[in-house]
């Protein structure tokens, strides 16, 4: 019996750097992709021309109003969706290879991340010519990661796997 335990090779221990790419780097990549939204290309200046292409088409003859007012629904939309998706990267980095059921540090410390990088995206808004930094966006971003994180508490403790 110990001639067969020795005969099987041991489990192989994935390396720090490996841990790290599989858990940290794609709520890193994407928080560069939270910050390359934030740029002039994608201000309200560069996307409402196109959204009112789309609108025109998909609705003909709609108002400028009502094409502003979607546009800006659109805009704010996407603040809660890219950062209730960081803040699932970042509640899964957290998590890590776990082997613990379950811990309140994951989601707390994911909110946290989501709000600094939230009032960061913010701050280096202020220094884009065609961009505004605000609060409320600063809130519907913590928003967003909240939300990412109550679903993330739903799923890990409730849902049956």
């Amino acid at each position: 019996m110990n001639s067969l335990k020795s005969s099987r090779p041991a489990p192989r221990r994935a390396s720090t750097f490996s841990l790290f790419a599989h858990y940290w780097l794609p709520p890193i990549l994407w928080m560069g992709f939270i910050f390359w939204m934030s740029t002039g290309t994608f201000s309200s200046e560069h996307t409402s021309p196109m959204v009112g292409k789309i609108l025109s088409f998909l609705v003909p003859g709609i108002s400028s109003e009502a094409a502003e007012l979607i546009h800006l629904i659109i805009r704010k939309a996407a603040h809660v969706t890219e950062y209730f998706i960081l803040g699932l990267l970042i509640f899964r980095a957290f998590r890590g290879s776990s082997t613990s059921s379950w811990s309140c540090r994951w989601p707390f410390f994911a909110i946290i991340v989501v709000v600094l990088c939230a009032l960061s995206d913010e701050f280096h808004q202020f220094f884009v010519p065609v961009r505004e930094a605000s609060v409320l966006d600063v809130g519907m971003d913590t928003a967003g990661g909240i939300l990412a994180q109550l679903v993330s508490v739903w799923r890990h403790c409730y849902w049956k796997k």
